[in-house]
């Protein structure tokens, strides 16, 4: 995390001091770096750069429309998952023709708002939506622009919660399967067949997994054109990894360099989804020190930040690194520590059997590599307002979404 260093012995992100910033917008908040999220995107065109490709953006990932607005201003599209971040891709000043339409359960509502704002192509998981998109294009007196999702039976090699292409995922269509359902949705009315799409999973540190995908949906493309389906683009989803802990997830260039022989052989544009790989490193949660606790069988730290702020490691057993802000910190004796949070829940935890350096009431600590599915998996559990946002750029600082407020966690509520 090259823009998260320490200066003048305090941690900062960018030029901008974590310390005073906690002084301003208190804490938990959740800050990231402008240069981290551009240099991130950069990456790919970089890469990619000898065929025609656009990045779309996994909004998922992290949904801020100041994040989001800072990489549309760069070039990048969308990849969307629901209505609310069709409508949050748009109000970020994303192109809808670079906004691409993934997920299960898509709503006829969201479909309907999706053709309407024209956009650049649905990825279809299902026969029954391949059907339910026909009947809605149709309705409305327009053609929709659809790839398949193929499931390609690939593993991914990462965690079981966020593998998408085996056999037994909900996602995508079975790859003996696929040819069928192509020459399926060739015949209706309300489809335009413009591309073929896949999505192994998240979090992956191998390209060789992702290159077998990438080669049996370019032989099924090759198969489609025989049949007279051309295919004009190619979705090799996202999930390019990042360093959390000692992972050593392949660069970008080593990425492309595994994949781009098959790709260039297509002769299609490629699509890519990446989301962590942008935003991950991006961002940390700042928290503040609420008090120590030993039972004499462990030793807890309590923080200000909790579940409902970052699930990852009660949901994943995700690890992130923990630093303190004042860098003299970082000297101190280390302990074993469970780095637990507010929450009424044993579940509630940030670090479990973490050795760190000691630290005391009120200290600083930097959750580290959480710029990713961290506010954007917030919740408001316990009646927990959720984390202030801010977003740095050189020396300066913008709050990209206020702390929520009382107010605000009852709002839409009627008293009986």
């Amino acid at each position: 995390m090259s823009h998260f260093d320490y200066r003048d012995s305090e941690l900062c992100c960018e030029q901008v001091s974590l310390r005073a910033l906690a002084t301003v917008v208190g804490t938990p908040a959740y800050v990231y770096s402008k240069a981290a999220l551009l240099e991130g995107l950069a990456g790919y065109h970089r890469a990619f750069r000898d065929v025609p490709h656009v990045v779309c953006y996994s909004v998922k990932a992290n949904s801020n429309l100041g994040v989001m607005s800072v990489l549309a201003k760069a070039g990048a599209g969308a990849d969307i998952v629901s209505g609310g971040e069709l409508y949050r891709a748009l109000r970020a000043g994303i192109s809808p023709k670079k906004i691409i339409f993934s997920g299960v359960g898509k709503s006829r509502d969201e479909m309907r708002e999706a053709l309407k704002a024209e956009i650049l192509m649905f990825n279809v998981e299902s026969r029954s939506e391949l059907r339910v998109l026909d009947e809605v294009a149709l309705e409305m007196g327009v053609r929709a622009p659809i790839a398949l999702r193929v499931n390609p039976d690939v593993d991914p090699q990462t965690h079981p919660y966020i593998a998408t292409g085996l056999k037994t995922s909900k996602f995508g269509i079975p790859h003996d399967e696929a040819l069928a359902a192509y020459e399926d949705a060739a015949k209706m009315r309300g489809l335009e067949v413009v591309g073929a799409d896949m999505h192994i999973g998240s979090q992956l540190t191998k390209a060789t997994p992702v290159a077998d995908a990438v080669a049996r949906v370019v032989a099924l493309v090759k198969a489609l054109r025989e049949r007279a389906i051309e295919i004009r683009m190619i979705d090799i989803g996202g999930g390019l990894g990042i360093r959390y802990r000692d992972e050593t997830p392949p660069t970008h260039e080593e990425y492309a360099t595994v994949l781009l022989p098959a790709l260039r052989e297509a002769g299609v544009t490629v699509l890519l989804e990446p989301g962590r790989s942008i935003a991950g490193n991006a961002g940390i949660l700042l928290t503040r020190v609420l008090y120590r606790k030993d039972t004499g069988a462990k030793k807890f730290v309590v923080i200000d930040a909790a579940m409902n702020d970052l699930i990852r490691p009660s949901l994943y057993g995700a690890f992130h690194d923990i630093l303190p802000v004042d860098e003299a910190g970082r000297a101190r004796a280390r302990e074993t520590v469970d780095v637990v949070g507010p929450i009424c829940e044993s579940g509630d935890f940030l670090a479990k059997d973490r050795e760190l350096a000691h630290v005391e009431q009120d200290d600083l600590l930097a959750l580290m590599s959480a710029g990713a599915y961290g506010f954007a998996m917030a919740s408001n559990y316990n009646t927990r307002p959720r984390a202030a946002e801010v977003l740095v750029d050189g020396n300066r600082y913008t709050i990209v979404r206020r702390r929520e407020t009382y107010e605000d966690l009852v709002a839409g509520e009627t008293p009986l």
